[in-house]
């Protein structure tokens, strides 16, 4: 294969800077519409109603956290971080930060999102097809499950797991068995929306984290269509984290959303209002 350096003194120099602009360009568009939906990526555009949103309060996180998984029960807050070697399910102290308890996984697993159900707390993996169940008060490993494809963010709908893996697929599981019970695609009015991450179910519609931007797409649960955007590519103001935003949690009795990211050293709580 050729330098780059041969590859540009073949060509004009004008030539080539209109070819790479348009070439970072469709590579932004692409991050989370399919090559089927491009459009314009500041949301401007959208058919789909783009959300309000306030931050109501901020809290420390751990910087050394490569937030997977957020999940917000009874009270407390519980979290999935991953990378080899580091991952860990954790339950931590909203409001100083603070690490209460937690396990590692071995090494060899990429600890991804993670739900609560029926007292259980259910974790995913990355591309090891491996999924765990543990005992919510102690952390006891109870069960494992094998899964195809890659794990990336999980929630439920009080009945169902609902997996996400970085396609515009999402999956419904028996939380018995790990078993498909079906499946929808998100949709938007411009194309499939993929690289669908961390994922939470909120009255009839899934929010997700779309990887790579501090976009989130709220979309029906049951059909895959999209319902909003919430754009918080913002939300950190001038401070600069090492990692993208991943982590978002859903506070019922406060209605209102916990959101951070890989290495984020704040977690952020935010009212969002979606029109209909």
């Amino acid at each position: 294969m050729a330098s780059n350096n041969t590859l540009w003194s073949r060509a004009p120099g004008k030539f080539w800077q209109v070819l790479v602009a348009a070439l970072v360009i469709c590579a932004g568009l692409a991050t989370y519409f399919g090559m089927d939906g491009m459009a314009d990526s500041s949301l401007a555009t959208a058919g789909e109603p783009v959300c309000e949103w306030e931050t109501v309060g901020s809290y420390n996180h751990d910087a050394d956290a490569f937030t997977q998984g957020l999940v917000w029960h009874d009270q407390r807050l519980f979290e999935s971080t991953g990378q080899y070697g580091h991952s860990t399910l954790r339950e931590v102290e909203l409001e100083t930060g603070k690490v209460i308890r937690k396990i590692d996984l071995n090494e060899r697993f990429f600890g991804e999102g993670i739900a609560i159900l029926n007292d259980r707390v259910f974790q995913v993996t990355w591309r090891e097809n491996r999924a765990f169940q543990y005992d919510l008060e102690t952390f006891e490993k109870q069960k494992k499950f094998k899964y195809p494809g890659e794990g990336w963010g999980l929630t439920h709908d009080g009945t169902s797991l609902i997996l996400s893996d970085g396609t515009p697929v999402i999956r419904f599981l028996d939380p018995e068995t790990f078993e498909e019970q079906k499946r929808i695609t998100v949709t938007s009015d411009r194309g499939l929306i993929k690289n669908l991450n961390e994922l939470e179910y909120v009255d009839g519609a899934i929010f997700a984290n779309i990887w790579q931007t501090g976009i989130i797409v709220r979309f029906d649960a049951n059909s895959g269509t999209v319902l909003n955007w919430i754009d918080t590519r913002d939300i950190l103001g001038p401070r600069v984290a090492p990692g993208v935003m991943n982590g978002i949690a859903w506070i019922e009795e406060r209605q209102s959303f916990l959101l951070t990211g890989k290495n984020w050293p704040l977690l952020f709580e935010v009212k969002v209002d979606c029109p209909h």
